[in-house]
């Protein structure tokens, strides 16, 4: 079954011609792509390069705050201004702010990459909706990530937060009006515009979550070795020349 209305998976990390064929096949009309470690300008160079008369990739970053042991995701939409990884969570959230990004929480209370409870309370008035769907999440995540919304009055989001091709569309809000641009986007998450909530269920999407979750083993085993041991200085590190010192103030590392 085809969504109605303008379909957007709200976080995907993959973006190829593949992607690009599945999102098509879901009847999705746009993506967020917002993949880890990975410039502003990169990604806004990959959305364009990937988006045509038929997909819009609206380009994104998820921030990597904190330290490796005390991490917090926040994912950023709408930044005129790069903002990179390993800075303090009130320093990107001040960057944020200033920007007047949309602020979405990708899998609140998720294992320890996640804000919580806390977290949001203290930065309601800055956060513009939280994730309570996305197939890593399991059955207790989902629990507790509708609980926040209930107790803090968000909006709910849902996206398939792809790190794989097949789940591409897996998951994605639906909204009555399409979006020229990510900041036209931007506004609409930060506003009180009417959209719905989808997610694929059976077999099929039972496997898929399988292989995600398969994913996320490698990603925090070889994947996590990969990038501290062998890769060097990340290319969204604050000490980076594209940062201009400008976050010298609040990097963790």
């Amino acid at each position: 079954m085809q969504p109605e209305g303008y379909a957007v998976d709200l976080h995907v990390k993959v973006l190829d011609d593949g992607v690009v064929e599945r999102a098509k096949a879901r009847g999705l009309d746009a993506l967020v792509y917002a993949p880890h470690f990975t410039r502003l300008p990169e990604i806004r160079r990959q959305a364009e390069t990937f988006s045509d008369e038929e997909l819009t990739v609206f380009p994104a970053r998820e921030i990597f705050t904190g330290t490796w042991q005390q991490r917090r995701h926040v994912l950023a939409l709408g930044l005129e201004e790069p903002v990179p990884d390993f800075i303090t969570f009130d320093g990107a959230m001040r960057e944020l702010d200033r920007q007047d990004a949309a602020v979405l929480v990708p899998h609140p209370g998720f294992l320890n990459v996640s804000l919580g409870l806390d977290d949001i309370e203290a930065y309601g008035d800055s956060i513009d909706a939280l994730e309570v769907y996305n197939p890593k999440q399991l059955s207790h995540h989902r629990d507790r990530a509708q609980s926040f919304t209930s107790e803090t009055g968000h909006k709910p989001f849902v996206s398939s937060y792809a790190h794989v091709r097949g789940t591409v569309g897996e998951a994605y809000v639906t909204f009555a009006e399409a979006f020229d641009d990510v900041a036209a986007l931007s506004t609409a998450l930060k506003s009180d515009v009417e959209r719905s909530l989808f997610h694929r269920d059976g077999l099929s999407h039972d496997l898929r979550r399988a292989v995600e979750w398969a994913h996320l083993g490698l990603e925090n085993t070889w994947g996590k070795f990969d990038r501290l041991m062998l890769q060097g200085t990340e290319p969204t590190h604050p000490d980076h020349v594209a940062y201009d010192g400008r976050f010298n103030d609040v990097k963790v590392y």
